[in-house]
């Protein structure tokens, strides 16, 4: 998956970005033609840390999904 921060986005294209409704739909076109189309969905809530797994359990769970984030990206 690809991903920009809006910071780094001039800020006129990061406003439009941000100021998307739920289900609202951006379309990018380059000479008049559809190049994609984007829809504006709010984003899943974060899953909470089981308080059944002891801290050590869920630490190393921590660190094998850090493990497996850092090995996808490099």
């Amino acid at each position: 998956m690809k991903q920009i921060d809006l910071d780094d986005l001039p800020p006129r294209v990061a406003h439009i970005l941000a100021a998307l409704e739920e289900g609202e739909e951006l379309v990018l076109a380059q000479g008049g033609v559809v190049v994609a189309r984007l829809r504006a969905e709010t984003a899943p809530a974060p899953i909470e840390p089981s308080a059944e797994l002891p801290a050590e359990d869920r630490m190393k769970e921590v660190m094998e999904h850090f493990k497996a984030m850092i090995d996808d990206e490099f």
